[in-house]
Formats: structure tokens, sequence, C-alpha cells
């Protein structure tokens, strides 16, 4: 039986993946958490076959997790379903660790077939991310590469709060560093995207899908 860890912050989701996961007679859900210190704790705690896990939670997000589990359970397989488009996360977390990248609008199949592919200690691509990564090896180095794609995870993370409208003071709260260490990377990432200010940023974020428009 494969024993699977849900991680989703938002409690409709994992009810409606617990109820997927119960038609089938070779998968359970062991557990639940909300947030990524969550998941880090049941793991720590307990045995598991497989983690089913969201991008976007408090606290600790889905990428600092999966990095996390990486380093404490190399074997354990983690699948990431996420409301986000393959184009935008699925290369950045495929390397960082990721056994496969779903988004929350595939068949309820393919995710039951994700989760016995991963379980297997396989890789799960979906013909989407398959062209990606082709683009990627085939794209010859840095060039057509986006430049958000060349931030940092933590970067990058930045980048999305500041180009949703939150201040320097606002994501130095959120993700509990000074006001001097945002400033800072604030001033990596206007550099890295060739970029004077965040209603820059916010354009840019917006014109690509990256946030949603207010």
């Amino acid at each position: 039986m494969i024993k699977v860890l849900i991680a989703d912050d938002h409690a409709i989701v994992r009810h409606g993946l617990k109820q997927l996961i119960a038609e089938t007679t070779d998968m359970t859900v062991g557990g639940e958490a909300d947030s990524g210190l969550e998941a880090l704790k049941h793991i720590r705690s307990e045995a598991w076959d497989v983690v089913l896990m969201d991008i976007s939670m408090p606290g600790k997000n889905g990428i600092e997790t999966l990095k996390q589990i990486r380093s404490e359970r190399p074997n354990l397989p983690v699948l990431i379903l996420s409301m986000y488009p393959e184009d935008q996360y699925a290369i950045r977390l495929l390397k960082a660790g990721a056994a496969g990248y779903l988004t929350k609008e595939s068949a309820p199949e393919q995710l039951v077939a994700a989760l016995r592919i991963v379980a297997q200690g396989k890789k799960f691509i979906t013909p989407a991310v398959a062209e990606l990564l082709a683009n990627k090896l085939g794209g010859g180095g840095e060039s057509g590469v986006a430049p958000h794609e060349t931030l940092s995870d933590r970067e990058e993370q930045i980048f999305r709060m500041l180009a949703s409208g939150n201040t320097v003071s606002d994501a130095a709260e959120q993700l509990s560093l000074s006001v001097k260490t945002i400033s800072t990377y604030r001033t990596r990432i206007m550099e890295k995207m060739g970029m004077k200010n965040n209603a820059e940023l916010t354009y840019y974020a917006i014109k690509n899908g990256l946030i949603e428009q207010p």
C-alpha cells in the first residue's frame, strides 16, 4: 500500500485529494499538512512513500520545503501539484529534486498514475514539461532565457512578493529576514532583470502571468 502525505494549505483541496485516493485499491492518505513546517514534522516522525505537495503555502513555501525534504529524506519522492502552469515552476522544481510536476487542472487519472510512478522511484514528466526541458536543452545556454528565470529561488520568491505590492518591510516580516537583507535581494533582482523600480517588476509579472492582475 502506497502511503501518501498531502501538503496543501487549502482544506477543500486536501479533502478532494483524499476522496480521489480513497477510490484506489493500492494507495492511502496517511496524513495531511497545511504548511511546509507541518509537512516536515510528519516526514520526521513517520515513514512515507510519496509526498503530494503544493508550492504556495504559508511560512516555508514549497520550494524551501522540497529542498529540506531532499536534504533529510533524499529517497522520498515529492510530487508537486500546483495551480501554476508548467512554464513558471516545473523546471525549477525538478532541478530542486521534485519527482514530478502536475497542475491542479490535470485529470484525476493522471494524478493517480503519477503517484504510482513516483512511488516506484521514477520521474513523472508530462508532455508539456518534456517540451520545456527540450527547449531548455536546445536553447543554447542563457540566450532565450526569460529574465525571471535567471533568479535564484529566494530571489524569485522575493520578486513575486514585491511585484504583488508587498513593501521591503512586508517581505522582511513574512520571511523573517532583516529589511537590509531584503533590500540587498531587491537590488540584485533589479540588476539581473534590468529594471529600476517595483512598478516595472509588477508590470513584468502581470505581462508574463506570474501574478494575478489586481
